[in-house]
């Protein structure tokens, strides 16, 4: 149990000490020996536990330091819910302040009453997702933050009008991870909303960091959308709390999957899975909730790469992954032969299929890159959430493999957009053009992170195509189609991009050698990781999520036997290792010549610049089709919302009498 003390803690406590330090010469070395630190204590996390049993629950409560711990969190509740109730005056977001008093209220109010009266079997929680989680956070998070050192230098620079606000920046990016830790490693429902709200915290924070008027807009969006979620998980804990008399999240789901199993109609427990997976929903910045994440893109690229990889919308899709036991499109959800057919099962899965649609359609018509990145990291996670609220042990599977994978080339090209546009002054794809001239290095790690995310032999994929088998088997025509055609617009913006990157211009100066090492030694590490994943595909699924799933899923669906079966895992190794080994046999052998560029006229002879029809010089333009007039972004999240909007309100309606049935039990009016 030390071990997750340390993970959870130590991050907090260094973050206290950046808060602190002005010095370059000391913040450098102690962001890089701290992200050492956790970087390894989470594979000596994952690494001693590999061969101990499945699940594991620690810290028993009802000791005088768990009740310690327990008001020290509740402290910090009240203090967060009054600083976003004093921001929310101050800039006149009332609404927000309003929620901040509700839920922290209600939370107050219960530890107090029926809490205090619940005792706890078990404060922590370890399982092989919770270990490839803390694998993610302590490694691509750290990642993040050592590269942060040299990309917040000339984002001071560029912004050296105000006061240099780093120690502060560099506070919430470890504060962060603390928390992110302690999401995925308790079981008390509790705490676990304790790091909640701080990550909710955090985001609103780091979103702001500029505090021009558009990052405080964005900032209060994010914390508005996610108080909504908050305020659900809230209701969440209230209900199994007095319902059930427990709350922790592994007894809720024991519970749970024995009512489903057994085929009974437990309305309060599919009252909380539905407000549990709506947290996540708002979490993961599914429609109608998706445009905070899209806001957030007014932060520093570090935020942007730890909000998509690493960090928040991967602690929404996290819950809704653990509810998956609970959740299934056969009836969508926890129903009798003869009722409506509007569980938390059927909200998950379309919700999310919705979401994958839309995002991708959204991301067609956008040449911002980080814009791109944005809608792509929606539509994936929407893909994540639709296979997870499947309910089946191939969607788990695939939204696991998913899980990893897009949290590494996210980050990836993240990173790699904002080295971009430090040098080169644009993180429009269209200014692109000549990017391997100028930066050579930086344009190949761009590639195969495009390239990571939608072709063989990247574990992408393979995961898409298990994505895509698990909702066939689940025998959804709407959510099939909906998963074919967005797969299939990915590959019409992925390969847009990837055509940029891979022209080569004539005559631009190399200037690569500008990006600080902080920067190259993150991104080549992103591009290890990569291929070490891809190649440990087959060690990964066999020895973490077929673990993991078993203790959950009685038996194995043939999709998951399929994508795990030998002859695929050995094809897919034998193409990646193809990859590496191929440009070695063939390195300083090529007999190339410099040869003038066609063009549409005569060559000028600069490759930059050709003789038109009309005997007058023309610039060379290379430019992408967008198909503005079709996928319009505005249309596109119109109808996403719309869409996503009326699936909520069948789900929330449906479960409305039991929410009428809850107050009245809370105000004494009977058992509910």
């Amino acid at each position: 149990m030390g071990i997750i003390i340390f993970l959870i803690l130590f991050p907090l406590v260094i973050s206290l000490f950046l808060l602190l330090i002005k010095s370059d010469k000391i913040r450098g070395p102690l962001v890089i020996f701290s992200s050492i630190v956790i970087a390894a204590s989470s594979i000596a996390f994952v690494v001693t536990r590999f061969g101990r049993p499945a699940k594991q629950l620690l810290w028993p409560g009802g000791g005088t330091d768990t009740e310690m711990v327990g008001y020290a969190m509740m402290a910090i509740e009240v203090a967060i819910a009054v600083l976003i109730i004093v921001l929310g005056i101050k800039y006149k977001k009332v609404l927000s302040s309003v929620l901040a008093f509700l839920q922290c209220g209600l939370l107050v109010w219960f530890e107090f009453t029926k809490g205090h009266e619940i005792e706890i079997a078990s404060n922590l929680s370890v399982d092989k997702l919770s270990m490839i989680m803390v694998l993610i956070i302590g490694i691509i998070g750290t990642l993040i933050c050592v590269y942060a050192l040299g990309y917040m230098k000339d984002f001071a620079h560029h912004h050296s009008e105000g006061k240099d606000r780093r120690p502060y920046f560099f506070f919430l990016m470890f504060l962060f991870l603390s928390a992110m830790f302690g999401i995925v490693l308790t079981n008390n429902l509790i705490w676990m909303y304790f790091f909640w709200e701080i990550t909710t915290l955090c985001s609103f924070l780091l979103i702001g960091y500029t505090r021009t008027p558009e990052a405080i807009r964005n900032s209060f969006r994010a914390v508005l959308f996610n108080l909504i979620g908050g305020l659900a998980f809230v209701v969440a804990i209230i209900t199994i709390g007095n319902i059930f008399s427990f709350i922790e999240f592994d007894q809720f789901l024991e519970y749970g999957r024995t009512v489903k199993a057994n085929g009974q109609l437990d309305i309060a427990v599919s009252l909380a899975v539905t407000l549990l997976a709506f947290a996540g929903i708002t979490k993961a910045a599914q429609f109608p909730f998706s445009s905070w994440l899209l806001g957030a893109m007014v932060a520093p690229t570090p935020t942007s790469a730890l909000l998509h990889s690493s960090t928040m919308v991967k602690a929404g899709v996290f819950m809704i992954i653990k509810l998956s036991p609970l959740l299934g499109v056969d009836n969508m959800g926890f129903t009798q032969s003869h009722a409506i057919d509007f569980g938390p099962g059927f909200m998950v899965v379309m919700v999310g299929g919705i979401t994958f649609l839309m995002a991708s359609f959204a991301a067609v018509s956008q040449s911002n890159a980080k814009r791109v990145l944005a809608y792509s990291t929606i539509a994936n996670l929407g893909l994540i959430v639709l296979c997870a609220g499947i309910g089946t042990a191939a969607g788990v599977w695939a939204a696991i493999m998913l899980l990893i994978f897009h949290a590494v080339t996210k980050s990836l090209l993240f990173l790699s957009v904002g080295t971009a546009e430090h040098n080169i002054g644009s993180r429009d794809i269209e200014d692109m053009d000549g990017l391997f001239g100028r930066m050579p290095r930086l344009a190949l790690f761009m590639i195969i992170g495009i390239a990571a995310m939608f072709l063989a032999p990247f574990g992408m994929l393979i995961s898409k195509w298990a994505a895509l088998q698990s909702v066939i088997d689940s025998g959804n025509v709407w959510v099939i189609l909906m998963i074919c055609f967005g797969s299939a617009i990915t590959l019409f913006y992925w390969t847009k991009w990837l055509g940029k990157l891979s022209a080569i211009v004539a005559n631009r100066d190399n200037i690569q050698d500008k990006v600080h090492k902080e920067e190259w030694a993150s991104l080549g590490t992103h591009i290890v990781l990569v291929v070490l994943i891809s190649l440990c595909f087959p060690i990964i699924s066999d020895k973490m999520l077929i673990p993991y799933l078993s203790n959950y899923f009685q038996g194995l669906e043939p999709a998951v036997s399929a994508a795990l079966s030998s002859d695929n895992m050995l094809i897919m190794v034998l193409l990646v290792a193809a990859i590496l080994i191929i440009p070695l046999l063939f390195y300083g052998r090529t007999r190339k010549r410099i040869a003038p560029l066609y063009m549409a006229g005569v060559n000028k002879g600069d490759n930059l610049t050709f003789e038109g029809s009309m005997e007058q010089d023309e610039p060379v333009s290379l430019r992408n089709w967008y198909l503005a007039d079709f996928f319009r972004e505005k249309l596109m999240s119109r109808i996403a919302i719309i869409a996503t909007c009326v699936v909520l309100t069948l789900t929330l309606s449906y479960h409305a009498a039991v929410g009428i049935r809850l107050i009245e039990y809370l105000l004494g009016g009977g058992a509910a």
